[in-house]
């Protein structure tokens, strides 16, 4: 009884500063739903929601109980609610390799990974395929560097595929993040896309095309993709060096449509209307002239959203920004961590699979971490005395500690997700953010504003200029010694612990927030030393590499690329892949490499080539990997095909010896084969 009234006392005390953890406790049920291996019955999500039911009146109590029950509640709320939105998203999934003709009208135009210019189709058309088994939208790599413009109905011949697994056993599942896009199937065209009928208007993507095409005809060639990009989210245009180059310097958040963006494009028109409205008195003095401002804002921010594409990161970045300016017009407090909360709340409304997403856990950290560290330094940067010269040195002061504290609250995100730390990118941002806030977005809304009247080039000019300084930062910083870390991918328990550590420290009131280190010690310090497998096996047999004293030596010095660089970002390891191919044993083919790890004998077979050099055995203690299908010879050894793949998945040896699948004991919705 006295833990009891120790927990309700304790509890008692956070009250009034409970709501911040409602969007934690309904993220927890919607992270407990994906880390289940098999898709929950309908018995289960039935028996969730009798419980949640069962507490929810416990909850009516208001004691430390009840409060412990509310947040139960909304642990099983979010548990059924990502259930439901699973199900609902649901969309017909190749189940076999295709290659033909494909049809369909180009919804979106972008790059891929590797650079090559791509088109997500919609109202596919496949031959022979029934309409129940076609996917609803498919995904094409065109490798002759045009695209048709979106609405435009196209034909070409494709070879499409599922969307792959993991490309190694827990690893990022392409398959999940298909599945909450619609996308059935993906592949690749070698030969021209021909349009099949004309084009259907679609307003919003076609105005898209119009305006990127004017910026970049506005601006030079150096500048106008990045412009582009700004402007209209059309990133197809922004040179594969830039892109790496912001990478480097930690500047690449610059290039994408998010809460920065959206802030300072609604904080320029928000500042400007009100400076606007304050030279007219009469209109100043008789009108809420900050509540019309603010809606204003909020009206552009909209067209902004819908200008940009509407994807996930701007749809989220508008979400917060928009219940800032709500609280303006209801004369609440814009900035606080409840604002955030509630922003976090309808984000996760809306689309509730964002929260594995990269973009949704930096930008909340970051803006949580900025709101909680500047209000407790408010009196530091409150006006005062000095001067100009004081004003300078607390404006130079907000900027530095606002770039080391979301320098420090998304590098954690940054290294689980992309396995990669920018050691300067504390300098590249203090050089390069404040140009972006006060000379690239002021340029554009003036360029869009004097655009009617012809003189949308000075606006145009001045944002070259700050976009010419921001590449500049990016190029010099990405050319520095080390300006690059590689970090090894941690396992799967550690950032969960670090963000409950984090969330302690930030939103509980009182002494015992600083338990919250604690854990973020801990995952912190076994993050360096976090295992790798000794022996990573591709889901197609195209690749295996075994991990050595100088790094994960590869079978292949080229080809299956992507997978070659997930292996080795995963390993925290900055060698290409020709360098991993090295690695491995002298004297050995392309076509036929054989290693020993873990207690066995490892063969890797590549083509036909391979298998005809092949001296053919199958010892007990030997695993054999082919890239094509073959009869196996007489014998014990564990022969792997690109059909016995197609069942596990992509396969790892750990260190132990032990074998894991990416597939065994996984069923899924978007796992299904």
């Amino acid at each position: 009884m006295r833990i009891l009234g120790a927990l309700d006392t304790m509890l008692q005390l956070q009250r009034g500063h409970l709501f911040p953890w409602v969007p934690v406790c309904f993220g927890l049920g919607i992270g407990l739903y994906f880390r289940l291996a098999q898709e929950p019955s309908v018995s289960i999500y039935a028996g969730v929601l009798g419980v949640s039911l069962g507490l929810g009146l416990c909850a009516r109590r208001g004691d430390g109980l009840g409060l412990l029950a509310a947040a139960l509640v909304l642990v099983g709320l979010g548990f059924c609610y990502m259930g439901a939105r699973a199900h609902q998203v649901g969309a017909p999934v190749l189940s076999f390799r295709y290659y033909g003709a494909v049809e369909g009208q180009v919804l979106k135009v972008d790059r891929s990974a590797s650079d090559a210019m791509r088109i997500t189709l919609g109202h596919v058309r496949l031959d022979d395929v029934s309409p129940a088994r076609t996917p609803g939208r498919v995904r094409i790599s065109l490798f002759d560097g045009t695209a048709p413009e979106p609405g435009s109905w196209v034909m070409t011949t494709a070879h499409l595929s599922p969307p792959q697994g993991p490309a190694e056993p827990g690893g990022f599942d392409f398959r999940r993040h298909a599945w909450f896009l619609g996308l059935g199937a993906v592949g690749y065209s070698r030969v021209p896309v021909l349009r099949s009928a004309p084009p259907e208007m679609l307003p919003i993507a076609s105005l898209r095309v119009r305006v990127s095409d004017w910026v970049r005809a506005a601006l030079p060639e150096r500048t106008g993709g990045v412009a582009a990009a700004l402007v209209t989210g059309d990133r197809a245009h922004v040179p594969r060096q830039v892109t790496e180059d912001l990478r480097a310097s930690n500047l690449a958040h610059l290039l994408a449509i998010s809460g920065l963006h959206m802030g300072l494009f609604a904080g320029v028109i928000f500042a400007s209307l009100r400076r606007a409205f304050a030279l007219w008195p009469s209109v100043a003095l008789r009108w809420p002239v900050k509540k019309i401002s603010a809606a204003v804002a909020l009206l552009a921010s909209f067209g902004y959203l819908l200008l940009s594409g509407a994807n996930v990161a701007t749809e989220r970045a508008f979400l917060m920004v928009a219940v800032m300016l709500v609280a303006v017009l209801l004369d609440r407090r814009a900035i606080s961590v409840r604002a955030v909360a509630f922003a976090a709340v309808l984000v996760l409304l809306r689309r509730p699979e964002s929260l594995l997403s990269a973009g949704f856990q930096m930008s909340f950290a970051a803006t949580l971490a900025l709101v909680v560290v500047f209000q407790a330094v408010q009196p530091v940067f409150r006006p005062g005395r000095g001067g100009a010269l004081g004003s300078a040195a607390r404006w130079i002061a907000a900027l530095v500690v606002s770039s080391l504290v979301a320098g420090l609250a998304t590098a954690p995100f940054g290294a689980a997700h992309f396995n990669m730390i920018s050691h300067y990118g504390l300098i590249a941002n203090l050089a390069a953010v404040p140009v972006m806030g006060a000379v690239v977005v002021p340029g554009a809304v003036l360029a869009i504003c004097l655009a009617p009247f012809g003189a949308g080039a000075v606006g145009f000019w001045i944002m070259s200029q700050g976009i010419s300084w921001i590449l500049t930062v990016a190029d010099t910083v990405a050319g520095w010694p080390g300006a690059r870390g590689q970090v090894v991918a941690p396992e799967p328990w550690m950032l969960p612990v670090l963000v409950m550590g984090a969330l302690l420290v930030l939103l509980w009131q009182g002494r015992l927030r600083w338990v919250g280190l604690a854990p973020i010690g801990v995952a912190l310090f076994f993050w360096p030393s976090s295992p790798r497998p000794a022996v990573l096996i591709s889901a197609d047999g195209g690749l295996v590499g075994v991990m050595t004293s100088e790094g994960r030596a590869l079978s292949r010095p080229r080809g299956k690329s992507f997978v070659a660089g997930i292996w080795l970002e995963n390993d925290g390891d900055g060698a290409d892949q020709a360098q991993a191919f090295a690695r491995m044993a002298s004297g050995q083919t392309e076509k036929v490499l054989e290693f020993q790890a873990v207690g066995r004998r490892f063969v890797h077979v590549l083509g036909k080539t391979g298998l005809s050099q092949w001296q053919k055995s199958c010892a007990p203690e030997e695993v054999i990997v082919l890239s094509v299908e073959a009869e196996p010879p007489e014998g014990e050894c564990l022969w792997l095909t690109p059909r016995a793949l197609r069942d596990t998945g992509s396969i790892a040896y750990t260190q132990d010896g032990e074998r894991i699948t990416a597939n065994a004991g996984v069923h899924r919705l978007w796992s299904a084969r």
